[in-house]
């Protein structure tokens, strides 16, 4: 699996850490910013992690700010992107098998480093279980498409 991932300068620590393990994990992934130091507005980080797993150069995203709500809020507007807050085990769980989320988004301001560590591995090895979801997941698909 490869992934995207990507922060604003509130949540650059941890996705420093982030990225760590998954390099210890070895999972593969690609780093869009922000860099030490920089400032950037959220949404264009968000936009440019979204739109490349939405054109499928990326199977999944991860992306962290100060809460993770504005990075899932911008995330959601880019076609075909389902992108979940994920603060607990359970929620981020779900995010995956219910919903089939691509993008899971977190707050350094919220979590601690190792309860992220911990959510993100729940998050990769969990798969969209389908079933009932299936046809909630298609529901959320159809509604997009109505509005483009």
């Amino acid at each position: 699996m490869k992934l995207a991932i990507g922060c604003d300068e509130a949540a650059y620590a941890l996705k420093v850490e982030i990225m760590k393990h998954l390099d210890e994990i070895g999972v593969e992934y690609k780093d869009f910013g922000a860099d030490k130091g920089e400032i950037v507005l959220y949404p264009d980080v968000a936009k440019t992690v979204a739109e490349a797993v939405a054109a499928g150069e990326f199977e999944r995203g991860i992306l962290v700010c100060g809460t993770g709500i504005g990075m899932a809020i911008t995330a959601n507007k880019v076609p075909g992107i389902r992108a979940a807050v994920c603060h607990d085990p359970f929620s981020t769980e779900r995010s995956r098998k219910s919903n089939d989320a691509q993008i899971m988004c977190m707050g350094e301001r919220v979590i601690g480093v190792e309860l992220a560590k911990y959510l993100v591995d729940i998050w990769l090895k969990c798969d969209f279980a389908g079933g009932g979801s299936a046809p909630k997941v298609e529901r959320i698909m159809e509604v997009e498409r109505s509005y483009h």
